[in-house]
């Protein structure tokens, strides 16, 4: 399995060409990328990396299924999952325009408005997710976007 980061211009899955990356971790990344089947955004999630375990690749593969069956507008969208070049296993999703709520945070405090909103919204998709007997393990702020600031 591969463990260097794609470069912008990447073709990923004959699909998906890297643009940026938006974050990583110690298992993958998450890149912008242009879908070449639908011309829209999408979060290309790749998982690689030296230490990945096959639990690792099995937890990977079950996030996508799950979030391929779900449908809620709090819930980001699925696009598509499987293996890329070198076996490296990704999932496309929805991209979001904004900002996650962690950086909105660093920049200054919700109003007790704000904060019920993102609360109820946050509340109303893991409902969701529960109904069909998902529990989400990894909340957190940077996993929640909120519209970005008026220029």
């Amino acid at each position: 399995m591969q463990t260097s980061d794609p470069s912008p211009g990447t073709l990923v899955a004959q699909r998906f060409v890297i643009e940026e990356l938006a974050g990583s971790g110690g298992m993958g990344a998450v890149y912008r990328a242009h879908d070449l089947l639908s011309g829209r955004k999408v979060a290309l999630k790749l998982l690689y990396g030296r230490s990945i375990q096959q639990r690792d690749l099995e937890r990977f593969a079950r996030e996508a299924q799950l979030l391929s069956e779900l449908h809620h507008p709090g819930i980001v969208s699925y696009v598509a999952h499987g293996q890329a070049q070198g076996g490296i296993p990704y999932l496309a999703m929805q991209w979001l325009e904004g900002e996650d709520l962690s950086v909105r945070l660093e920049r200054s405090r919700l109003t007790p408005r704000e904060t019920l909103i993102v609360l109820e919204k946050a509340a109303d998709a893991l409902a969701a997710a529960h109904r069909v007997g998902i529990v989400h393990r990894e909340l957190s702020p940077r996993l929640v976007s909120v519209e970005a600031p008026a220029s």
